[in-house]
Formats: C-alpha cells, structure tokens, sequence
C-alpha cells in the first residue's frame, strides 16, 4: 500500500498507509517473538526423522515451542497434534 501511494498524488493515503504500518509495529511489539535456535534445530531435525507429515514450516514452530518447553497456541490442532510431546491449546471458539 505505502509502495503504491509512494508513486501518486494521493498523499492522503499513504499517510493513512504509514499510520497503519505504525499501529501494526506497536501492536507486535507486544509479544515476545521466540527464535530459532540451535536447540531448536535439533528438534527439527529429529521429527523430520520421524517423518511426520505436516509443513516444514510448521515443524520449525513446532520445535521453537519444544526448545521452550512452551504451550503452542494454534488452531491448527490436527497438524500439530501429530508431535509427540507437544503441548497444544486451542482457542477458538
């Protein structure tokens, strides 16, 4: 949106675009983002191994939340609940 408004007249909106890029920051500031470390990576590489079938990408969160011995919070119950020792909440409603 910033990209699109950055190139016209219309600086209206892209005020608006920079605004809500600003409450976006400050909103995920909030929370703690966990990273990807070496403890987690070992994690990866062992439920590869397993062969367990869900995305790499949720293997990887999968993992982090391991190396943390954290709770994941997630909607996606069917995938991750293929992990073993993974512990899940569901908030939905």
């Amino acid at each position: 949106m910033i990209r699109k408004y950055s190139q016209s007249n219309q600086y209206e909106k892209l005020i608006k675009g920079y605004q809500g890029l600003r409450d976006i920051v400050n909103y995920l500031s909030k929370f703690k983002i966990l990273n990807y470390t070496l403890e987690a990576h070992y994690h990866f590489r062992e439920l590869r191994e397993q062969k367990i079938r869900i995305g790499t990408q949720d293997l990887r969160i999968a993992a982090i939340s391991l190396s943390e011995n954290s709770i994941l919070v997630t909607r996606n119950y069917r995938d991750f609940s293929q992990i073993p020792n993974l512990r899940l909440q569901d908030w939905t409603i």
